[in-house]
C-alpha cells in the first residue's frame, strides 16, 4: 500500500513538472520585447544621418570644406584652426568619418544583410545601396583611400579592423552599385512608403541615382576621360533630377536640428564669416542671392552685437562684406568696418537656421553638370546655354526652401541671366563658378568639384606658417582614432596615397 502511495506521489510531481515546463517558455517571454526591427527604419537611421553634422566647435565641413573653397572662414585660432589657415586639426578632421560610419555605412550594410535574398524588400535594398553609395563617395572623395569593402562590417561579421581600399577600385565599384541599383528599381514591387527620403517615389529615386552616376562620371572627367563619359552618358539616359521637388534633401526640425544651424547659433555664433571672394563674386554680378544668404549686423563689436532680430542686421546685398581670407582677430579691417564681428554671415535665421534643409543632390548641380558635359561632346541633346540657366534658374528657385525671406523672385533670376549671359569665351569657368554658387553649404559637393575642375578661380590663402606645399588644401587627413586603433591598415593606405597630409591629391584629382 505504501508502496502504491509513493508511486502516486511521484506521478503528481512528474505532472505538475510537466505542466511547469510546458508554460515556462511562455511565461518568460517578453511579448512586447523587440525582437525585429523593421529594415526601413534602420535605412531612415542612415538617410537621416547623411545630414552634414558639426561635430564640436564646427567640424569637418565648416572648418575645412567650406574654407578651402572659400565661401566661409573664420579668424580663430585654435580649435577651428583650419582651412582658414590651412592647418592640421585631427579632432576637426574626424567628424565626418565618425559620423558616416557609424551612423549610415553600419545601418546602410545592416539593412543590405537583412534585405538580400527578399524579394519582397527589393526596392528598400537598392535604395539602401544608392545611400551607401552616396555616403561612400563622400569619404572618398574626402580621405582618399577607405575602408569600403569591409566597411561597416564590424556588427555583422565582427571586423574590427577593416583594410582599405584604393580610390581607383572604390570608384569603378561605386559606379557598378548604382547602376545595378537603379536597373533593379521597380515601382510594380514593394514601395516602401515609410522611406524619408522620397517615400518609396521609384522614379525619384531612379533620379537620385542617375544624378550621383552623373557625378561619379564627371568625378574621373580628367583621371579617366573614356570611364567619366560613358558614365555621364548611362546617367543622362536614365534621366537625373531635373525639378527641384526631386531634389535629395534632408529635413529639419526643433527635434531634429540641422548641425550648420546648431552651431551657428550657439558656441560658434561669432566665429565663421562669409568669405570676402564668395560675397564679392555675387556682389560683382549683381546676384540676388547675396541677400537671401547673408546678414550683417552694421557695426558690431562683439558678439552681442550679433543675433536674430538685432536692429542693425541687415541683408541688403550692398551692404554686405566678406572677410578676407587669412584674417586674424588681430587683423585691421576695411574702412567702414567697426570690427572683424562686423563682417557677413550666414543668416542664421534663414540657411542657418536649425530646421533649414541639407541638400545632398540638387536640380541645379545635375543641370549645371550636364552643360559641362554638352560642352565636352559627351552628351548630344540639348544646348549648354540651355543647360547651364537652367541650373542657375533651378538653385535660385531652390532657396526658397529656406522661408519666404530667400525666395528670388522669377523677374529678379530673369535679369540676372539677361546681365550674366552664358559665354563660349570659358565656359568651363562659368559652369563650375556656378556650380560653387549652387554647392553652398554642402561642403564635401564644392570642395570636391573645385579639385576636380580648378573653379572658381581662387586665390591661394598664403597663411604664415601653413601645414601644406601645395597652393590648396587637396584631401583631409584621417582620424586620430584609425591612426592608433586600425594603424596597421590606415598605415598601407598612407604609403600608398603618398602621405597622410592635407595637400596629398586623392585617385581622381589630376593636377
Amino acid at each position: 500500500m505504501r508502496k502504491i502511495v509513493n508511486v502516486k506521489i511521484i506521478a503528481a510531481f512528474m505532472l505538475i513538472a510537466t505542466a511547469c515546463e510546458n508554460g515556462f517558455d511562455e511565461l518568460n517571454t517578453n511579448k512586447t520585447a523587440l525582437i525585429r526591427v523593421d529594415p526601413v527604419l534602420m535605412f531612415n537611421g542612415a538617410v537621416i544621418n547623411a545630414s552634414y553634422t558639426s561635430g564640436g566647435s564646427g567640424g569637418s565641413v565648416l572648418i575645412y570644406d567650406v574654407g578651402v573653397v572659400q565661401q566661409i572662414t573664420t579668424p580663430i585660432l585654435g580649435v577651428v584652426s583650419g582651412a582658414n589657415f590651412n592647418k592640421e586639426n585631427r579632432a576637426a578632421a574626424a567628424t565626418l568619418w565618425q559620423n558616416y560610419y557609424p551612423n549610415v555605412i553600419r545601418h546602410t550594410k545592416d539593412v543590405i544583410n537583412e534585405t538580400e535574398g527578399f524579394p519582397d524588400r527589393s526596392n528598400l535594398l537598392n535604395m539602401t545601396r544608392i545611400i551607401q553609395a552616396y555616403a561612400f563617395m563622400v569619404l572618398t572623395d574626402t580621405y582618399g583611400d577607405i575602408p569600403y569593402f569591409e566597411g561597416g562590417t564590424g556588427y555583422q561579421e565582427q571586423n574590427f579592423y577593416p583594410t582599405y581600399d584604393k580610390q581607383e577600385v572604390i570608384y569603378p565599384d561605386l559606379i557598378k552599385e548604382l547602376k545595378e541599383a537603379i536597373a533593379a528599381l521597380n515601382a510594380s514591387a514593394k514601395i516602401e512608403t515609410a522611406d524619408v527620403l522620397y517615400a518609396g517615389d521609384i522614379d525619384k529615386w531612379k533620379k537620385f541615382g542617375n544624378s550621383l552616376l552623373l557625378r561619379a562620371g564627371m568625378r574621373l572627367s580628367k583621371k579617366d576621360p573614356a570611364t567619366a563619359e560613358a558614365t555621364v552618358q548611362s546617367a543622362f539616359a536614365g534621366g537625373v533630377i531635373a525639378s527641384n521637388a526631386d531634389n535629395a534633401s534632408i529635413k529639419h526640425d526643433a527635434n531634429y536640428r540641422n548641425g550648420f544651424g546648431v552651431t551657428l547659433n550657439s558656441t560658434e555664433a561669432a566665429n565663421y564669416y562669409l568669405a570676402a571672394p564668395f560675397v564679392d563674386y555675387l556682389q560683382d554680378t549683381g546676384d540676388p542671392r547675396l541677400s537671401a544668404i547673408a546678414v550683417r549686423y552694421v557695426g558690431a563689436t562683439s558678439g552681442g552685437d550679433q543675433g536674430i532680430g538685432k536692429p542693425t542686421a541687415t541683408t541688403e546685398a550692398a551692404a554686405q562684406e566678406g572677410m578676407p581670407i587669412g584674417t586674424t582677430t588681430t587683423s585691421s579691417v576695411p574702412a567702414g568696418v567697426a570690427s572683424y564681428y562686423d563682417f557677413s554671415q550666414v543668416d542664421r535665421a534663414r540657411m542657418a537656421n536649425v530646421a533649414a534643409p541639407i541638400f545632398l543632390v540638387t536640380a541645379a548641380q545635375s543641370q549645371l553638370l550636364l552643360a559641362e558635359a554638352r560642352n565636352r561632346g559627351w552628351i548630344t541633346t540639348g544646348s549648354e546655354e540651355d543647360y547651364y540657366n537652367s541650373g542657375v534658374r533651378l538653385q535660385m528657385e531652390e532657396l526658397a526652401s529656406y522661408g519666404a525671406g530667400s525666395a528670388i523672385a522669377s523677374d529678379d533670376i530673369d535679369l540676372y541671366l539677361l546681365n550674366n549671359p552664358y559665354s563660349s569665351g570659358d565656359p568651363l569657368e562659368q559652369i563650375n563658378t556656378q556650380y560653387w554658387i549652387a554647392s553652398f553649404l554642402n561642403g564635401p559637393e564644392a570642395f570636391a568639384n573645385f579639385r576636380r575642375s580648378g573653379y572658381p578661380a581662387l586665390t591661394p590663402n598664403a597663411s604664415p606658417g601653413q601645414d601644406i606645399s601645395d597652393e590648396f588644401i587637396r584631401r583631409i587627413i584621417y582620424p586620430s582614432s584609425e591612426i592608433s586603433v586600425n594603424s596597421a591598415n590606415v598605415n598601407e593606405a598612407i604609403a600608398n596615397m603618398g602621405g597622410d597630409k592635407l595637400d596629398t591629391r586623392v585617385w581622381w584629382d589630376k593636377p
